[in-house]
């Protein structure tokens, strides 16, 4: 059993390559072989966001504070609160983030296969991103 402690992980902010605005990464972890889950607390300050992703084995958002969107390629965005649980399925085009007037902190969990959980591909436009909430 390994327990990691509140607080003895430094924050980190969202690489650019992968975010749009101030993000911070809080208590990262991944599990050791021959398990294969990962995942960190992530908070989005009003108007960030991830860029399009897709994840090869899913990945389950819960979101713990704030309001925030997430968006399905080709599909319209929808608005999370906390309390929500979202699944997206494996290799599903997708972004979430915090809205244009509030931050959003969602716990993010992904399985890796082939030593990757993530695909990271073109960031969000702010003409894909809303301007406001709906």
């Amino acid at each position: 059993m390994k327990i990691l402690r509140n607080g003895s992980q430094p924050s980190k902010p969202g690489p650019a390559d992968y975010f749009t605005g101030k993000v911070r990464i809080d208590a990262p972890f991944q599990a050791t072989e021959p398990a294969r889950v990962g995942g960190a607390t992530v908070t989005f300050e009003p108007g960030a966001r991830t860029a399009w992703h897709t994840h090869p084995l899913g990945q389950t958002l819960i979101v713990t504070q704030g309001r925030g969107w997430v968006q399905k390629w080709g599909h319209e965005v929808e608005e999370i609160h906390p309390g929500d649980i979202v699944w997206i399925p494996e290799g599903v085009k997708h972004w979430h983030g915090a809205t244009s007037e509030t931050a959003m902190t969602h716990i993010a969990i992904a399985e890796s296969l082939n030593g990757s959980p993530v695909e990271w591909l073109e960031k969000v436009t702010d003409e894909q991103y809303p301007a406001k909430s709906a």
